[in-house]
């Protein structure tokens, strides 16, 4: 078994370029880290091109047996501790990490269901994550995020996605607004938030409608907010005025969930 020690080793430059998302995109691939995401990837067959282990991990109990046999049947890529910790991007890590390649087809939107989220220039990392995960959550397995969205395969980002990263198609948009437009073609409403409103996320059924969040400081933007067919606020009893991003999504989505068990459209 060859363990890399250099820090000039080829592949060792290659994953720390990963970093960047200019290099993510050129190459179309990202990294994960952990047990756990590398666990669902396995189960999701997502597409790994190699997955690195810290020679430590081998001698120690640290990464599951079961998981070891299924981790074997991939290219497989060993590094010394010191190595590792220069390629890792947490502060504790497990000694596992995998190079994913990325679906370069995510582009096709599904005009076959209920709701579509849109993101309109979400900036950070961990709500963009969770939003991910909250989309997962509810059954639906794409999002459009327009191109001043923060990047989905930001390490950060696909860590606050809990393994989500591998169940959504993230359709990047070059102009939100012109994929709007199209939608509504398709016989879709667009739904944005909006404190310039009366109308609550529960008085509007969630059938045929994207929804779009805004950014975390401006909201949804001009543009967008004129396209709108109907705009929709959270009502909020105490002086609070707004609420995170991730935690708006959810209790918008979670309204359209019980409309759906409540066959309420």
């Amino acid at each position: 078994m060859q363990v890399i020690s250099s820090k000039d080793n080829e592949f060792i430059k290659h994953v720390k370029k990963l970093k960047d998302k200019k290099y993510r995109d050129m190459n179309q691939e990202f990294v994960i880290e952990g047990i756990k995401l590398i666990r669902e990837a396995i189960e999701e067959n997502a597409d790994i091109k190699q997955i690195v282990i810290c020679d430590n991990c081998l001698n120690s109990d640290v990464i599951p047996k079961e998981l070891m046999y299924e981790i074997a049947k991939y290219e497989c890529v060993y590094v010394t501790e010191k190595i590792f910790r220069t390629i890792t991007d947490v502060n504790t890590p497990q000694g596992l990490l995998a190079i994913i390649g990325r679906n370069s087809t995510e582009n096709e939107i599904n005009y076959n269901q209920d709701i579509i989220v849109a993101l309109d220039d979400i900036q950070d990392p961990g709500n963009l994550g969770t939003i991910l995960r909250t989309v997962d959550s509810i059954g639906l397995n794409q999002i459009l995020v327009s191109k001043g969205t923060a990047d989905c395969y930001n390490p950060k980002v696909v860590r606050s996605t809990m393994g989500a990263i591998f169940r959504i198609k993230i359709i990047e948009c070059d102009n939100l607004t012109t994929t709007l437009q199209e939608a509504r073609n398709h016989q879709y409403k667009v739904i944005v938030t909006s404190l310039q409103t009366e109308n609550s996320v529960y008085d509007i059924k969630y059938n045929k409608k994207v929804v779009v969040m805004g950014n975390e400081a401006n909201g949804v933007s001009a543009e967008i907010q004129n396209l709108a067919d109907e705009k929709i606020k959270i009502p909020m009893l105490g002086k609070t005025e707004s609420l995170n991003a991730s935690v708006a999504t959810g209790i918008v989505l979670y309204e359209y969930v019980r409309q759906k068990i409540k066959n309420e459209f």
